[in-house]
Formats: structure tokens, C-alpha cells, sequence
């Protein structure tokens, strides 16, 4: 099995691939980057070996892509359509220590170490969990979803397609946040966040909206 992960960024992700290797040695990963300047290179020790403009050459029965490009929900999604719409298959990129046990999940998930999920938690497609995490149980995920370090999420919260939530940001009980919302550092959100809005702060508070154009962030049409 052959593993394209795309995004050459992060060296964490090489000792994640490490500790799946440790786990299941017949996976070989490779990267995929869109800087030509990380192309035909080593990202410490695991070849780049090209772009997106690669799937299609790349794709097969053994062949999964993961993306691991974080830093915009907005781009993550953008760059995974590209994936799937060149024929390739997403696979999940989950560190072996995470408890996955009664957890539903969709492809193309990035989930690092140290993630907490409770029970009855169902995550989406193109959904990135940074290490450290914690989604409380009957937790609620939507499609390209990114969650940077620390996030702690409590029981049966709801979070929309797009959402980006920051460092350490908290999210109490029972609460709803929309599609393509961005939660800054830190914030403490205590009551409902509409679709594309931008809040901080504690209590978190809106700011302003999002400029993103699309209705959801389904990969899959």
C-alpha cells in the first residue's frame, strides 16, 4: 500500500509516519507538494515527488492520498477536490495510539497525536485534528474541518463544514457552530456561531464574517 500525503510542511508528520510504519510496516509513504522547490527533494528522509498535477499518473488499486495542508480550511478543501477530482482515492492518515473505538470517521481524515474523541463521535470527510485535541462524546464533525492544537470540545456539539478552530479554543455544551467559521486562540464560545463568522475572544464574540464562497465542504459531490 502506497500513501501520498500532500503537504511537505510539518516534521511532525514524518514521526507520525514512523509510528504507523512501527504498526503496519507494508505501508510506504511518499509526498506530494505544490512548491516546486520541495519537488524532487527529501522532506526529511521521505521523498516529494511531485504536485496534485501527479494524481492521476499516481492513483491505483494500493494507492491512497491524505492531505495535510492546514493552515486554511478554505485550501485544504480546494486542494483535496483536486485530488478526488483526478481519480484518487482518499485514505485517513490517524496516528495508532487514537482510541477510534465507537468514533465514525470519513476519509481523508489527518488526526495526530494525542486526540481524544468520546464516544459516539462521527467526524466527516477532509476533517484535520491537530495533536492534543479533545471532542466530547456525540460530537458532531463536518467535512474539511480543521482543529489546531489543544481544541477542547465538549459533549454533543455540532461544528458546520469549513470551520477553523485555533489554538487551545473551547467550546461548551450542546452548542452549534456554522459552516466555514473561523474560532480564534484561546477563545471560550458559549453560545451559538452563525455561518462564517470570525470570533474571539472570552466569551467569544464576532468580529467579522468570512469571505468563502461555498455552501459546504463535501469533497464528494
Amino acid at each position: 500500500m502506497n500513501i501520498y500525503l500532500l503537504g511537505a510542511a510539518n516534521p511532525e508528520a514524518v514521526r507520525m509516519i514512523r509510528s504507523v510504519q512501527r504498526a503496519n510496516p507494508n505501508v510506504e509513504f511518499l509526498f506530494l507538494d505544490n512548491n516546486p522547490a520541495k519537488q524532487g527533494a527529501d522532506f526529511f528522509g521521505v521523498p516529494v515527488v511531485g504536485g496534485t498535477d501527479r494524481v492521476a499518473d499516481l492513483k491505483g488499486s494500493d494507492t491512497l492520498f491524505v492531505n495535510l495542508i492546514t493552515g486554511s480550511t478554505e485550501l485544504r478543501y480546494e486542494t483535496t477536490c483536486q485530488i478526488v477530482e483526478a481519480g484518487g482515492t482518499l485514505g485517513n492518515f490517524v496516528h495508532p495510539g487514537i482510541d477510534l473505538m465507537m468514533v465514525r470517521m470519513g476519509v481523508g481524515c489527518y488526526l495526530q497525536e494525542g486526540v481524544i474523541m468520546q464516544a459516539d463521535v462521527a467526524l466527516g470527510d477532509n476533517t484535520s485534528i491537530s495533536a492534543g485535541s479533545v471532542i466530547g462524546h456525540e460530537g458532531r464533525i463536518g467535512h474539511s474541518v480543521f482543529m489546531a492544537p489543544g481544541v477542547c470540545i465538549a459533549g454533543c456539539v455540532e461544528i458546520g463544514d469549513g470551520a477553523f478552530i485555533g489554538i487551545n479554543a473551547t467550546i461548551l455544551p450542546r452548542l452549534r457552530i456554522g459552516r466555514w467559521v473561523t474560532i480564534g486562540a484561546g477563545a471560550v464560545v458559549t453560545q451559538d456561531v452563525p455561518d462564517y463568522a470570525v470570533v474571539v475572544g472570552n466569551p467569544a464574540r464576532i468580529i467579522r464574517s468570512n469571505a468563502v464562497s461555498y455552501q459546504d465542504g463535501r469533497v464528494f459531490k
